[in-house]
């Protein structure tokens, strides 16, 4: 994931098939560092049966974050608005280190 040619996250998993979303992360004890999961499409997701807490951000159409939601606890429900239109989780304290600016868009190579 790129943002103004800097990377923010190196590794990024895509679940844009309906029983990749369906699974997720579930069955994982941790998400790897530098790694996230992007699920698209994706309006709202939940953490039922996770082990770990995540970092979340959703995108509009355009992919600019529309709504960041840091260390969202396993079961638990998360809801990114009426823009979102897909949704990235990567490990808890990444915004620390990624410094992501909010109205910019992101990339995805």
């Amino acid at each position: 994931m790129l943002q103004q040619g800097r990377v923010l996250l190196p590794k990024v998993l895509v679940a844009d098939h309906a029983t990749e979303r369906m699974r997720g992360l579930l069955g994982r004890d941790s998400l790897a560092t530098g790694s996230g999961m992007l699920f698209n499409p994706c309006g709202s997701l939940h953490t039922l049966g996770m082990r770990f807490a995540l970092d979340v951000i959703y995108f509009d159409a355009g992919w600019r974050v529309v709504r960041t939601v840091r260390h969202l606890q396993p079961w638990r429900f998360s809801l990114g608005g009426w823009r979102a239109r897909a949704a990235l989780e990567m490990q808890t304290g990444w915004f620390d280190l990624a410094s992501l600016q909010p109205d910019l868009p992101v990339q995805f190579t």
